[in-house]
């Protein structure tokens, strides 16, 4: 417990993820896909419903919680601007914020903030994806109002001493230099540069270096008046937290919040369009491995095509030579790739934003197999685009898995407060589980067929490509493209 300084960036490969339950019985179900995670878990224990309030105040800044038993709650804020906000003149600015945040405010210094925190027995950080900015605090019933205090201090009123701007470069660089040795992380950056080359949508989190080094005070000063305003921000929490304390405790750390961005800055980001383009690195010298990566237009949050592409990355699957799971695997593609050793690992990205998405397969291995890897990839997303591939049998078990997957990752009260928070983001509401399982039931063998043929096999959509590491062997982008053309 206590402070973490910095933050981190947002990077995963999913959104609501396929990776299977674990447990002998759920496993079993997983292969059969006969029975509903909803009979399954009704068998294990009943799942109450929890009602999920929300009240918006005067200036429009929406106050979100979900009372949970127990001691503790989360609380975060959550804030509707992130790297696609930025420019090329600014980008890195909002994680760049996230270091200054815990740096000191104008009524605590940074020792006194960490004493605070960690008297509490509390925990507070932050993370920047490429739509949002989001702070939040985890820590004891009692102590809500205080994080409350903090949260709103570090946001608002931190220093931005010139001081901490220069050390917290240095500490960035260093992070940089970390990240670039974490090639899952950024494969991810290159394939967004691939695909969204002309928007905000292909800058890092980060942000370049050259930015690093010259980002100023007062860029940061403007880069939060113009983005931090009531109707922009979400404040939601989940555990032992009493709704009506939490709406007045909004109302004094955050009454203030401007209605209007305090410049004349854009306060939108540009739309983004997919463009096929191939970048590579070759990366160090001592490289054995090749990281490639093939990405397509995906869906936003709220186009119909959202849920059908959950379901086929569901089918795509997963797969790493260390998990240990072997070659029998639900999804086909990852029986092939692992029976025939064409990879070490790969993994399917389906990343969701507000007026498009990022869809595709990320595989890591010898680069003299990469060619029969993709080919094999190609063969089996194909498969989704042509009717009588697909049975029944396989899209229940897809289905199932996404239950599974999302009841997994909505236990805690961290990540529950996190659904709140970005779903009112992004959706304006909070979805129910009986809303979400419905949306997966509702999909068919023709969703899935029509879904593919329009996002991921068509004759006109662009491909984009990266490729990291050892990548002498691996074909031209053209050759690649072709694999993935009807």
């Amino acid at each position: 417990l206590g402070l973490a300084g910095g933050g981190c960036r947002a990077c995963g490969w999913s959104v609501l993820g396929s990776h299977p339950m674990q447990g002998r019985s759920m496993a079993r179900v997983l292969r059969s896909g006969r029975l509903s995670l909803r009979g399954v878990v009704r068998g294990l224990q009943s799942l109450p419903v929890f009602d999920t309030k929300i009240t918006t105040l005067d200036s429009g800044l929406r106050v979100a919680s979900e009372a949970r038993h127990g001691q503790t709650a989360t609380v975060g804020v959550y804030i509707d601007a992130g790297s696609r906000y930025e420019t090329p003149g600014n980008n890195g600015a909002a994680h760049f914020l996230e270091h200054l945040a815990f740096k000191g405010t104008n009524r605590r210094t940074r020792v006194q903030l960490e004493e605070e925190v960690e008297n509490m027995g509390a925990h507070l950080n932050a993370y920047t994806s490429r739509e949002q900015t989001v702070y939040f605090a985890r820590c004891f019933e009692q102590d809500i109002g205080h994080s409350m205090d903090i949260l709103s201090d570090i946001l608002l009123s931190s220093q931005l001493s010139s001081m901490a701007v220069e050390q917290e470069r240095g500490v960035i660089l260093r992070e940089m230099q970390e990240v670039y040795r974490q090639y899952e992380e950024v494969i991810l950056d290159l394939l967004h540069e691939a695909a969204f080359s002309t928007s905000g949508l292909g800058m890092t989190i980060l942000g370049p270096e050259q930015n690093i080094r010259s980002l100023a005070r007062e860029q940061f000063r403007a880069y939060i008046d113009t983005h931090y305003t009531a109707p922009r921000m979400v404040i939601a929490a989940a555990g032992a937290v009493d709704h009506d304390e939490l709406v007045q405790l909004s109302d004094k750390f955050w009454g203030h919040l401007p209605v209007e961005p305090k410049t004349n800055y854009p306060t939108n980001f540009d739309p983004a369009t997919f463009f096929g383009s191939d970048v590579r690195w070759p990366g160090h010298d001592d490289a054995r491995e090749a990281h490639i990566a093939v990405g397509f237009e995906g869906s936003s949050w709220t186009a119909e095509h959202a849920f059908p592409l959950m379901i086929i990355q569901c089918m795509l699957g997963t797969w790493d030579r260390l998990s240990g799971t072997g070659t029998k695997l639900p999804s086909f593609l990852a029986q092939e790739l692992a029976g025939r050793g064409l990879c070490h690992s790969y993994n399917c990205v389906n990343i969701s934003y507000k007026d498009t998405g990022l869809f595709g397969v990320y595989i890591v291995g010898e680069p003299a197999l990469m060619l029969q890897a993709l080919q094999v990839t190609a063969q089996h997303i194909k498969r989704f685009s042509e009717p009588g591939l697909i049975g029944e049998d396989e899209l229940a078990i897809a289905k199932v898995q996404l239950k599974a997957s999302w009841m997994q990752q909505a236990t805690g009260f961290s990540q529950i407060c996190d659904e709140i928070g970005r779903q009112l983001l992004t959706y304006g509401r909070r979805m129910t589980v009986d809303e979400l399982f419905d949306e997966i039931d509702r999909v068919t063998l023709h969703d899935i067929h029509r879904c593919a043929s329009e996002y991921l096999i068509h004759p006109d959509k662009p491909v984009a490509f990266a490729a990291l590491g050892n990548i002498a062997g691996v074909p031209d982008y053209e050759t690649c493209a072709k694999m993935f053309k009807r």
